[in-house]
């Protein structure tokens, strides 16, 4: 069975991205939006800017008071990290949590990239488990980065998101839509991350608002804002949405993978300092599913630009991982809730670029055993009080 050689497949990307200068998004330095994209402009409420500090403490005091009023055992919420094709053992871990019958029903689902594509599902809950199980396990993914979908010469990135944007309009449907709507109105939040290039900060969506209004453009709207949180920079192009400007008018911005402004999502920047009422929001549960590995590895790096280009790009991730893990625990700590993280296990190989079929199978089954027996996940902090499994802050590089 042919494989595919992430080693092979970066040095690839590497040489064709030289071809890069040769495709571009045509841009002015402040244009107003094409009529067909100033058509699905968000509606109030669905974006949410990274700095905003109001829109932060508005819906952090929404979802406290949520957590008051519902009389639930746990309150909780997951977030589902980047990874690219790591995505399938975070998926697995899912749907074997949903077989031991003591999955939550999370009251907030974030997702960032694969995070992303998966997290719609993790929202709906068990019955959508099989959708979830085949978008990780088909080998639909291998399609990616065929040389049929290279597209260096016209646009700014390597490969064409033609295939990633089918994918999408495939699985995201009317039907899951409409489901999502109606968790939204019983006041859970499905909230996507987007970077955006132009302003250089990230932005919060909240899926289920943007469901609530139920029509095509919506339904458009929904996914061009999956395909860009996945739109890894230089891999695939940027995506253009509309937003508005300073000064009210409807222009085009460039939103990429929203893992370039963080690994995952749990509590935005601005609300690392936030507390509920009298600093107990009622407790609960956050759960950090990182679809790769977190630990440092040590291994000889070869002296080429390959080699090292990899190996920094995975201290990068790793160091980041960790600085947003420990901010995490802080909150979780100064809220009394519990955190709890899964990566993928030391001995399994993790490249998000390795798509083969055979590959992502494996994670995914590796990913399902471990979340059926309740081994996949670490405590990090236990009830307000941090767990010896927190990474220690001095280990993390500035």
């Amino acid at each position: 069975m042919h494989r595919h050689n992430p080693a092979g497949m970066l040095g690839f990307v590497l040489a064709a991205l030289a071809l890069g200068a040769c495709g571009t998004i045509s841009r002015q330095s402040y244009e107003t939006a094409r009529p067909s994209l100033a058509a699905l402009l968000p509606p109030d409420g669905v974006r949410i800017l990274a700095g905003d500090s109001d829109r932060l403490n508005s819906l952090a005091s929404e979802m406290s008071a949520r957590w008051s009023a519902v009389n639930t055992a746990v309150h909780s919420i997951l977030a589902l990290s980047g990874g690219g094709a790591n995505g399938a053992y975070g998926a697995g871990v899912i749907v074997g949590w949903s077989q031991t019958g003591t999955r939550p029903d999370f009251d907030i689902v974030t997702g960032i990239s694969t995070g992303a594509l998966a997290a719609p599902f993790a929202f709906l809950g068990p019955r959508w488990d099989g959708a979830l199980e085949h978008a990780y396990t088909d080998g639909e993914t291998q399609k990616l980065f065929s040389l049929r979908n290279l597209a260096a010469l016209v646009a700014p990135s390597l490969f064409s998101s033609q295939t990633l944007s089918s994918l999408i309009d495939r699985h995201i449907t009317p039907e899951l839509l409409g489901e999502i709507a109606i968790e939204h109105g019983k006041g859970r939040r499905l909230l996507v991350v987007t970077t955006n290039l132009d302003a250089e900060e990230a932005v919060i969506w909240d899926m289920g608002a943007l469901a609530e209004q139920g029509d095509t453009a919506a339904l458009m709207l929904f996914r061009r804002i999956l395909l860009a949180s996945s739109s890894i920079p230089g891999i695939f192009p940027p995506v253009v949405i509309a937003g508005r400007g300073a000064d009210g008018v409807v222009v085009d911005e460039l939103h990429v993978d929203g893992g370039v402004s963080m690994p995952f999502l749990v509590v935005p920047e601005g609300l690392h300092l936030w507390s509920g009422s009298g600093g107990r929001p009622g407790g609960g549960a956050i759960y950090v599913l990182v679809n790769g590995q977190i630990d440092p590895r040590y291994s000889v790096t070869p002296g080429n630009l390959q080699a090292i280009l990899t190996r920094s790009f995975d201290v990068s991730t790793k160091a980041s991982l960790r600085t947003t893990l420990i901010a995490t625990a802080a909150f979780a700590e100064r809220n009394g809730m519990s955190l709890e993280m899964s990566d993928i296990p030391a001995d399994m190989g993790a490249s998000s670029i390795d798509l083969d079929r055979e590959s992502m199978r494996l994670l995914f089954k590796r990913g399902r055993t471990l979340g059926t027996s309740g081994e996949a996940w670490l405590p990090l902090v236990s009830g307000g009080a941090a767990a010896t499994g927190l990474p220690d802050a001095a280990s993390v590089p500035p």
